[in-house]
């Protein structure tokens, strides 16, 4: 019996120790790359456009009180 459960654990550290190097593995192969740096600023491939600023009248009065 207890040749048997000395066995089991073998088994069950051997199996936890492959699946933590194949997370492992995983995660350090799924890391993300930075494309390009300029200056210390990251440079990527975005398909989409940042807009900061769009002219409206919510604006307009938002300003006007600020000045």
């Amino acid at each position: 019996m207890q040749k048997e459960r000395r066995g089991f654990l073998r088994k069950l550290a051997g199996a936890g120790a492959v699946a933590a190097t194949a997370g492992v593995a995983t995660a350090v192969a799924g890391e993300k790359k930075e494309t390009q740096s300029s200056g210390g600023v990251v440079v990527g491939s975005s398909p989409k456009k940042e807009i900061l600023y769009k002219k409206t009248e919510a604006w307009d009065e938002y300003y006007g009180a600020a000045v």
